[in-house]
């Protein structure tokens, strides 16, 4: 098992300045970057095990988005949403030191990555404009395959109301058996795992203190989840198609058949619309594919490493 390597970026937000941890597996040299971004509640040791598969060919790069994790929280709990998430993702891409990056993003993450797109076009866009003027122009980052698990442009209401039932909720547990019943009981759309996997999946988002286990993360974050209404969620959905449209790159959309998150129908416009788009779905799962076994690990790394 290659263990990752522990490192930290400072980001700014318009309330200070906050340290995101990030794990790094593989080569810091290699001529390939993929960086995987976890969901709402869950952090960057997710990926374990499709590191493990595609280290030294890959540097893997997966942080714990702020407020999770080794990763601070904010001051200001407004800022725990996607246009914050992707100008940290922008600081440690300027801190990798690449110009194009594959990426991976899990739910959350894949919303991060659609908020990427959309920042990328505006700033090609502004270089275009630069140019006109004679103007100099730096290098693009590149986007180089796209994988998006279990998610997509439309905002699924129902999925949504169901993840914001229990993200803010305050628990805590005597053991760490009580935890992972919890997980399991909140995380059944994870599907069939081993006990092994289920406690490696609560060790990753739960922690010990004064004798008790207690979430990783900051219970605040569910505040902008809640604060959001009709209109606010359509206008986010109209730019997340605007960005999943504009998307040239080839593209891996991973769906659980139970899933209430990613729907048949949002698939279905999702190929429909982008002609990059390529799809695979896992039955018996629901949101999310955790990648944890090889049944969902080698469709990703089967589309990494393929010549298109």
């Amino acid at each position: 098992m290659i263990e990752p390597r522990l490192k930290f970026v400072t980001c700014a937000s318009p309330s200070g300045v906050h340290r995101m941890a990030y794990w790094e597996w593989g080569d810091s040299s290699s001529s390939k970057t993929l960086i995987c971004v976890h969901g709402l509640t869950r952090c960057g040791r997710d990926f374990d095990e499709l590191a493990q598969k595609l280290v030294p060919e890959y540097r893997v790069v997966a942080p714990d988005i702020v407020g999770r994790g080794r990763s601070d929280w904010l001051d200001d709990p407004s800022g725990y949403a996607v246009p914050q998430y992707v100008s940290d993702i922008l600081t440690l891409i300027a801190r990798l030191d690449v110009t194009e990056v594959d990426w991976l993003g899990t739910s959350m993450g894949g919303l991060i990555g659609l908020g990427l797109v959309g920042a990328l076009a505006a700033s090609a866009a502004g270089r275009i404009r630069r140019e006109g003027l004679g103007l100099p122009v730096d290098s693009a980052l590149k986007l180089r395959k796209i994988v998006l698990n279990d998610i997509g442009p439309g905002l699924e209401r129902q999925g949504l109301a169901r993840i914001a039932s229990y993200v803010g909720t305050d628990v805590t547990f005597n053991t760490f058996d009580e935890a992972v019943a919890y997980v399991q009981s909140v995380s059944s759309g994870f599907g069939p795992h081993s006990q092994a996997q289920w406690n490696r999946l609560t060790r990753d988002v739960f922690v010990q203190k004064d004798g008790r286990w207690i979430r990783h993360y900051d219970l605040r974050l569910a505040q902008p989840m809640m604060q959001q209404d009709e209109s606010a969620l359509d206008a986010a959905e109209k730019m997340l198609w605007f960005a999943y449209d504009s998307i040239t790159s080839p593209i891996l959309v991973i769906r659980g058949s139970e899933s209430d998150v990613l729907t048949r129908e949002t698939l279905k416009d999702m190929s429909r619309r982008n002609p990059q788009t390529r799809s695979v779905e896992f039955a018996g799962v629901g949101h999310a594919p955790t990648l944890m076994i090889d049944e969902q690990i080698q469709p990703v790394v089967d589309f990494l490493r393929g010549s298109v």
